[in-house]
């Protein structure tokens, strides 16, 4: 008789990801070409950025995506790899928690394994509301998910720099408390701050920045997951523009080519999707 190995589902291999030894290195995607391009370089899994997504549909960022258009975007990349899939809800596109956890309850039917949902400018208690409801949607349902509580304590400055730990240690024991995997604290770079934050309990995700410690150090620091943002996206826009540019206003076609994928191999990476 041949026993088969026990196969690990996305969502526990998404959190074995926080686990494992070595920093789990998370890049954003904003759509499902680049998410299969991220998976090709050897991505373990990908992130939405909701930047990224909401300027691909002609949006600003900040809550301004319709929702039908973020679970349009999540179909085509879950569709378009084979590895897990967090995705950035921003605040949940709603105030009330309810609203946010039908929204999760869909994208989890949709196969997403993780949500990144932040407090923005608004009340960490309301957050903690958002996360609780998100808790009883996955038990509800028997669904596994990854809620990545982001605190905007730094990237907003919310609170003068003296009291941004302080700060940031009071709301993750809120949020861990509401039931959430992981703590977000993007722009967080100082060192010894990084290590305080990592003590909070909850797995430590920060954003990549060039002030940042090296990669290699960030683990030693308490880091588990370190994430790109939207600057992949921007990365690519700024490209194309600079190419357009030398295009339109300077007649030139080389930039074009410069660091462009080859379209054959552009497009090898769908036809087994």
């Amino acid at each position: 008789m041949i026993c088969e190995e026990p196969t690990t589902s996305a969502s526990d291999l998404f959190r074995q990801l926080h686990q494992a030894p070595g920093l789990f290195r998370l890049p954003n995607c904003w759509d499902a070409g680049s998410a299969r391009v991220l998976e090709s370089r050897g991505a373990r899994a990908v992130a939405t950025t909701s930047a990224g997504l909401a300027w691909s549909w002609g949006h600003p960022d900040g809550d301004a995506l319709p929702t039908e258009l973020l679970l349009q975007s999540v179909r085509a990349i879950v569709r378009a790899i084979g590895i897990p899939l967090s995705v950035d809800i921003e605040s949940g596109y709603s105030d009330a928690p309810s609203s946010v956890a039908r929204l999760v309850e869909q994208l989890l039917a949709e196969g997403v394994v993780g949500v990144n949902i932040e407090d923005g400018a608004g009340a960490p208690e309301v957050l903690a509301e958002k996360i609780t409801a998100i808790r009883g949607v996955a038990e509800r349902t028997g669904t596994a998910v990854f809620v990545n509580a982001r605190t905007d304590v730094y990237l907003r400055g919310l609170v003068d720099e003296p009291l941004r730990v302080q700060e940031a240690l009071r709301r993750a024991a809120l949020y861990r408390a509401a039931g959430a995997d992981g703590l977000f604290v993007p722009k967080v770079v100082a060192d010894d701050e990084i290590r305080a934050l990592a003590a909070a309990g909850l797995p430590l995700n920060v954003l990549a920045m060039p002030s940042l410690s090296p990669l290699s150090n960030l683990e030693a620091l308490g880091v588990r997951r370190v994430s790109t943002g939207s600057t992949l996206a921007q990365v690519a826009l700024g490209r194309a523009a600079a190419a357009a540019t030398a295009f339109l206003d300077q007649g030139m076609c080389e930039p074009l080519f410069e660091a462009a994928m080859p379209y054959g191999e552009v497009n090898d990476r769908f036809k087994d999707r």
